[in-house]
């Protein structure tokens, strides 16, 4: 296994070391897009791609890039739905950094003339 694809799978986005202290008390919002997502369909096998955008204000914790970075590129060896991707996404975010607001969204390249976007907000919990 290359150094790359070893660093993916026993990566662990839930370390505290991932998560860095928020030194602003004020509401501001962090966006940060990542236009490399892949996993795989659950019922073919097929890849599936998406945009992913996570936007938050956070609280007291910020998410590190890299681990971001890494934790997204995990999902390219399992298969998971769309749903289920963004949800894992949104729900590891929300209860890492408990921010005071966070949206995750999922824009799925078509496949089968299908076009698919998730759309997880906190406001609307």
């Amino acid at each position: 296994m290359k150094y790359g694809e070893e660093e993916i799978v026993n990566f662990d986005i839930n370390k505290d070391e991932n998560y860095w202290p928020n030194n602003n008390d004020k509401n501001y919002t962090i966006k940060i897009e990542l236009p490399e997502f892949m996993c795989k369909c659950p019922r073919s096998g097929y890849p599936d791609f998406a945009t992913i955008y996570i936007e938050y204000t956070p609280d007291k914790l910020v998410v590190e890039l890299k681990a971001i970075k890494i934790y997204i590129n995990s999902f390219m060896i399992r298969e998971v739905s769309h749903e289920n991707s963004a949800n894992e996404i949104f729900d590891t975010l929300f209860s890492k950094l408990k921010p005071r607001w966070l949206k995750v969204i999922a824009d799925f390249k078509p496949r089968g003339n299908v076009h698919t976007v998730i759309e997880i907000d906190s406001a609307k919990m």
